[in-house]
């Protein structure tokens, strides 16, 4: 089964701006797109109409700009978390509109896009009103974060490497590293990083280890390796106004009052002025 780009709409500026981010993608990926519009079903039959109507016209101007594309159109009605979830879950990538520097916004209140970045078992790209197709110009690269083993990051690296395949673009692969405390320490630790040449080098290694499956795999994306002792959230952020894209794993803490995503997540995808992709671990 061929799985959509899937961009959600509610009329916004944000939302406009992400579907013509995910009509790019979806032409470059050769996929379809599906536009929907999540939320709870109205009794006044002449808005409903409107939402009906302003999809369309939205579907049309897409079609106008990307001929070739396929493009279908819903109304999800019901819990906007729990429908944007399920269209994320047959998609290849679910986008929504945020606001800079802010929450996302629109259908998306509160803790309801957090909600839907933590839940969603696919990528979610999270768009600005500001972006334009220029931002996505050559030079822009890739951004990804990488921490821990290989398979820690797996997901974020594959998901990173394939858009810039497809973009003809370079990644920056960023791992960040702190000293660690006196209690972190160990016969074992210490033996590895002795064995490295000390803890900037075993970093360096690390992400040696993690890249290596994804150079071989595509040996034509131009690869900067990124190592700075730092929290992952600023070393990141600090590369952030050369990017096209950010691209960041994704950890979820669970609590009586919701699912939240990660501190690194949550400030990259609140202060990076590129769309940001968060990915699920797979």
């Amino acid at each position: 089964m061929t799985r959509p780009i899937t961009v959600g709409a509610d009329g916004t500026a944000e939302s406009l701006a992400a579907v013509h981010w995910a009509a790019r993608e979806a032409v470059r990926r050769a996929l379809p797109l599906r536009v929907v519009h999540a939320g709870e079903k109205s009794d006044d039959e002449g808005r409903a109409a409107g939402v009906r109507e302003a999809l369309a016209q939205t579907a049309r101007e897409i079609t106008g700009r990307h001929p070739g594309l396929q493009v279908t159109t819903d109304v999800i009605d019901g819990d906007p978390v729990e429908a944007l979830v399920a269209a994320a879950d047959e998609a290849e990538t679910l986008v929504l509109g945020s606001r800079g520097h802010g929450a996302i916004v629109g259908f998306l209140l509160g803790s309801v896009g957090q909600q839907v970045i933590a839940e969603s078992t696919r990528p979610v790209v999270l768009v600005r009103a500001e972006d334009r197709a220029e931002s996505e110009a050559a030079g822009r690269e890739i951004v990804v974060g990488q921490q821990g083993g290989p398979e820690d990051s797996a997901a974020a690296l594959k998901f990173a490497f394939e858009t810039a395949a497809v973009r003809g673009a370079a990644v920056r692969v960023v791992r960040a590293w702190s000293l660690p405390t006196v209690f972190t320490y160990s016969p074992g630790s210490l033996k590895l990083l002795d064995e490295a040449g000390g803890l900037e080098p075993y970093e360096q290694k690390a992400l040696a280890e993690a890249l290596q499956p994804w150079l071989e795999r595509f040996p034509d994306v131009p690869v900067t390796r990124h190592v700075e002792m730092g929290s992952a959230g600023e070393v990141l952020l600090s590369v952030a106004a050369g990017a096209q894209l950010m691209v960041v794993g994704r950890r979820v803490h669970r609590s009586a009052v919701g699912s939240r995503i990660g501190s690194v997540a949550h400030g990259v995808v609140h202060h990076a002025p590129s769309p940001v992709a968060v990915v699920p671990p797979t």
